[in-house]
């Protein structure tokens, strides 16, 4: 047995492991940010709730005891249920979501980056880091935006007042290529939102 141990000793320390009293350390996989995600049968089940709760008190209620554990799709629908709200004076655990969102930004389909953005404005929520992180991922993807998530996301920072204008850019672009896809409410919105936000568009 000491002879096992012995070779096995050896055998890490030639792989450059330290030994601490006598004990091999474990070899661990790194950590990773979604390990506490939960499985799609508990998003499918949240993502319903969300849907039906009546109140923003009780969407953030929700988040507050399982938002941790939100996939994607979840954390933006809570930005824009809650925003739908129309209400200013809900602020409890906002700064916990904005978060939250900036961190998994990357993961958010199309829909959910306007829907997120939109969410925020209106509720008169301005984290910089956030806007920032979707400023960038919409313009990356703004070929996969359609009329309604562009004229959202460009009144989102108009109304909030953060300055994108490479954002702007790409949604001028975009617009101007497919222009026809537009409804009118869409390109009102857009266009207030260029107006808004000192913007030339091309």
């Amino acid at each position: 047995t000491d002879d096992r141990q012995a070779m096995v000793i050896e055998e890490h320390r030639r792989k450059g492991r330290e030994l601490e009293d006598g004990e091999l350390e474990e070899e661990r996989p790194p950590p990773r940010e979604d390990d506490d995600e939960a499985d799609i049968h508990q998003q499918i089940a949240w993502g319903k709730q969300i849907a039906r709760e009546r109140t923003p008190e009780a969407i953030l209620r929700l988040f507050a005891g399982e938002g941790r554990r939100f996939g994607a799709r979840n954390l933006s629908m809570t930005a824009h249920r809650v925003g739908k709200f129309g209400r200013r004076d809900v602020r409890v655990h906002l700064e916990q979501l904005a978060s939250m969102c900036e961190r998994r930004i990357e993961k958010f389909d199309p829909q959910g980056i306007a829907n997120t953005a939109w969410g925020f404005a209106k509720m008169d929520f301005v984290d910089r880091r956030l806007f920032e992180a979707i400023a960038v991922q919409a313009r990356k993807r703004s070929g996969q935006l359609n009329p309604q998530d562009m004229g959202n996301t460009a009144w989102a920072f108009a109304t909030t007042a953060v300055a994108a204008p490479l954002l702007f850019e790409a949604i001028a672009g975009e617009a101007l290529r497919r222009v026809r896809e537009f409804t009118s409410t869409d390109m009102a919105c857009t266009v207030w939102a260029f107006a808004t936000a000192a913007v030339a568009a091309p």
